[in-house]
């Protein structure tokens, strides 16, 4: 009852806020990454000013609560940072289109949001055990709070929702996407436990929307593709049979509805519930108890 409640109360944010959905958002996120990839051509240096760095925020360079979403993924080959924008992109639009816009959204802001607040926790446990913005590393420590690892719980997701799909690992070996799923889930659970507080926070609040989203409110087997098909199955047989059900049918000809523009009525002198066409109507023979 506690995971129907939860999932109760989700479809109450979307009756509610559905319409503030952005749709197609992956290409919002692409778009992003390429303003990012132009600035690092431009002007690398530029890019320090955008990441999410809580000593700069408490300074009033409040826009890197926002602008650490234009830094993309680091990579000095060009195609393959488009093959990787490309695949991203596709992922992002299947789970879209498998869960609906806003359940979409609420994830992927929501990944982005515990990353903000991932920064946060750290920076405070930093001041808290005497690190100063001054040490070395700082800086580089914190641009690892990045879109990398919301990416990863897109990922994630994808590999949860569609386990059987396979892609072409080296663009040569056929494996399915589940496999991927839980090497990606192993090597980030491991620099989780090897990195301490500081990866703790990097890649547990990144990956935060994927713990909750999935395993609390079960959402593995409500919004796989085969329980979608399913459904949408089980609708297209109702609709069809629908249309094959007839409300109105003489009692005498037997005609219905369906054979034309044909208007129908009770006969009151009838003893029963009889229906006649209105050929019918007027010229039967009453039919009595006797």
């Amino acid at each position: 009852m506690m995971f129907r409640g939860k999932q109760d109360y989700i479809d109450k944010l979307e009756r509610k806020f559905g319409r503030f959905a952005i749709s197609n958002i992956s290409l919002l996120l692409i778009i992003c990454y390429a303003f990012g990839y132009m600035m690092q051509f431009i002007n690398p240096q530029f890019l320090q000013w955008l990441t999410l760095n809580p000593a700069y925020i408490f300074k009033g360079q409040v826009w890197r609560l926002v602008t650490w979403i234009l830094i993309p993924p680091s990579s000095s080959n060009i195609f393959f940072v488009l093959l990787t924008l490309y695949f991203y992109y596709s992922i992002g639009t299947s789970l879209e289109r498998t869960w609906g816009t806003f359940r979409y959204n609420v994830y992927l802001l929501s990944g982005m949001l515990f990353t903000i607040l991932g920064s946060f926790i750290l920076y405070v446990y930093y001041w808290m055990h005497g690190i100063t913005p001054d040490a070395y590393g700082y800086d580089i420590i914190f641009s690892m709070f990045s879109t990398y690892y919301v990416n990863m719980s897109i990922f994630l997701a994808y590999a949860a929702t569609f386990p059987e799909m396979r892609v072409l690992l080296m663009f040569i070996i056929p494996i399915k996407v589940k496999w991927l799923g839980i090497i990606y889930a192993v090597i980030l659970a491991w620099n989780c436990f090897s990195g301490g507080m500081t990866m703790w926070c990097i890649i547990g609040a990144s990956l935060l929307n994927f713990v909750i989203f999935f395993i609390s409110t079960r959402q593995l087997s409500h919004m796989s593709p085969r329980q979608i098909k399913r459904r949408q199955t089980f609708r297209h047989e109702v609709q069809r049979a629908s249309h094959g059900v007839t409300k109105h049918k003489c009692a005498i000809c037997g005609r219905t509805e369906q054979d034309g523009n044909l208007s129908f009525r009770f006969c009151t002198k009838c003893d029963g519930n009889y229906e006649y066409c209105e050929d019918h109507l007027f010229t039967h023979q009453h039919v009595t108890r006797s």
